[in-house]
């Protein structure tokens, strides 16, 4: 098919946050159903951006992860999310914030890019470009599910603070209480060696009204630069914000380290700096994949190859991430 021995790979994750037990087979079954579709779309020639775009449509139609179907309500009960998309060949980027009834935010942000001159377009202006170009409007109810309703209703009666809740917190309350998910995200590379990242979010349960974290900003929830590798990040998102996470994973492997190396070494000093946990994934310019976090969990899979099947990868368990930047 001419593309036997072009190697391809992608890497997806759905969120970097203390997992409950109960979710995690979900969780995992979600980012490898993610990471194959990604990795068929490259098997067929197409480009990162395609498959990037392929693998969080899975996530964001998954009600497992927060994005799309299953993103958290904020303080007015009401779902905001956001998303961005960059690719790594022209440094061109599109991104959307606190945009509401949309199905795929990262379709809409692709959009962004490929229709306008600017890179981000926020709240009722995203809507309205959502319109322009034919995106249908999703009813509200159709993307909350009851246990993001359930959520709301208990950082309502107990938590005045989802994020330390969130990201910074031990397994026996994880138990007790699921409130959660965070970000999904996608990284690849295809057959021309192009790199583009992808993150979509519906941020965090009871957050501000018009309150956008890292997601949908360049350098911060995601970063592709097809000289260096790229990058999608998840976790707390103002400790991501205050270092600019993706970027400097990028610049890491711009420097040498390799990915897992990169992503560590990033998020060591975000934890250092700002006491921030988190997550990323990404790839080099040479096609390697790698990951790191500091949360108790994150959801990843990778799918690369150059045949048909993919070599798989996968895990949800993040002890040893959790474990290398000191006590919680």
């Amino acid at each position: 098919d001419g593309m036997e021995g072009t190697r391809v790979a992608i890497i997806v994750h759905g969120g970097a946050w203390a997992i409950p037990n109960t979710l995690r087979p979900r969780c995992l079954d979600g980012v490898q159903r993610a990471a194959r579709a990604g990795y068929a779309a490259l098997r067929a020639g197409k480009s990162a951006m395609d498959a990037v775009v392929a693998a969080i449509h899975v996530l964001e139609d998954d009600p497992a992860f927060d994005a799309g179907t299953g993103s958290v309500l904020n303080a007015a009960g009401k779902v905001e999310m956001d998303a961005m998309i960059m690719d790594g060949s022209t440094l061109r980027s599109g991104a959307v914030a606190a945009v509401e009834g949309v199905k795929h935010p990262i379709s809409l942000a692709r959009l962004v890019m490929e229709k306008t001159p600017h890179c981000l377009l926020v709240g009722e202006g995203a809507r309205i470009f959502a319109d322009e170009c034919g995106v249908p409007r999703v009813p509200a109810e159709e993307l909350v599910t009851s246990e993001a309703q359930a959520e709301f209703a208990v950082f309502q009666a107990k938590y005045q603070n989802a994020v330390d809740q969130l990201f910074n917190k031990s397994e026996a309350d994880a138990e007790e209480s699921t409130i959660g998910h965070d970000t999904v995200g996608a990284v690849a590379i295809d057959i021309n060696g192009n790199i583009v990242c992808g993150t979509s979010t519906g941020g965090i349960t009871g957050k501000r009204v018009g309150r956008v974290g890292d997601s949908p900003l360049i350098g911060m929830g995601g970063y592709a630069d097809g000289r260096a590798g790229g990058c999608s990040v998840t976790g707390h998102g103002e400790s991501i914000m205050r270092t600019l996470l993706a970027s400097r994973v990028v610049a890491n492997m711009e420097a040498g380290a390799v990915p897992d190396q990169a992503a560590y070494k990033a998020l060591v000093n975000m934890f250092e700096r700002v006491g921030g946990r988190g997550g990323a994934i990404c790839i080099n310019a040479r096609g390697e994949v790698g990951h790191w976090g500091t949360t108790e969990g994150m959801a990843w899979a990778s799918a690369e190859g150059c045949d048909e099947e993919p070599r798989l990868a996968a895990g949800v368990d993040n002890e040893e991430g959790y474990r290398s930047v000191g006590p919680a």
